[in-house]
């Protein structure tokens, strides 16, 4: 798993590469979680991965819980059919926005 973190403007850019599983999900929450700070801006981007398991289902989740007792903003992008699809059927889909582009993603956190 290679994470990488810049900042676009006042949002916090995170380009996950690799499988979300039950060994990076964990690494990827720990990266993720400093970064959610009251206000805060993320763009989670997916683009890298192919494969999330149910740890990184529950990382999303994780992420989305704080996100929301932070009063911050999370946008998704990048996300494989694949992964949508299990997010559709499991309920998660609902509870993110999600975006086509990193462009669409930046635009919905202004």
């Amino acid at each position: 798993m290679e994470i990488t973190i810049t900042t676009l403007n006042d949002v916090q850019h995170v380009l996950l590469t690799g499988d979300v599983d039950g060994k990076s999900a964990p690494e990827v929450l720990e990266a993720v979680l400093p970064l959610i700070t009251p206000q805060a801006k993320l763009l989670l981007d997916l683009g890298g991965v192919a494969y999330m398991s149910s740890a990184g289902l529950r990382m999303l989740l994780s992420t989305f819980r704080q996100v929301g007792m932070q009063n911050a903003k999370l946008v998704l992008t990048g996300v494989a059919e694949e992964i949508r699809d299990t997010m559709s059927i499991t309920g998660f889909l609902h509870h993110f926005t999600i975006c086509d582009s990193v462009e669409a993603a930046q635009a919905a956190l202004a």
